[in-house]
């Protein structure tokens, strides 16, 4: 019985198929890191807009009373 070889160099076609789903999910990932990293820009070049959510009320959502003024 004569067994064929296949050389190490050829790839299975499973293997081609598994390296297009990868590169789609590489620029997937690549893609939302990008517009997160957009968004951050964004939000840090407004600077004076920024208000953390630490529990605290926020003096620009304070009514304005008699005894601020």
């Amino acid at each position: 019985m004569a067994e064929t070889t296949r050389p190490l160099t050829e790839t299975h076609e499973i293997h081609k198929r598994r390296f297009g789903r990868n590169v789609g999910t590489a620029l997937c990932l690549l893609g939302f890191c990008a517009v997160v990293f957009g968004l951050t820009i964004a939000k840090v070049r407004e600077g004076g807009l920024l208000e953390a959510n630490d529990h605290v009320p926020r003096a620009s959502v304070l009514p304005i009373t008699e005894d601020s003024q």
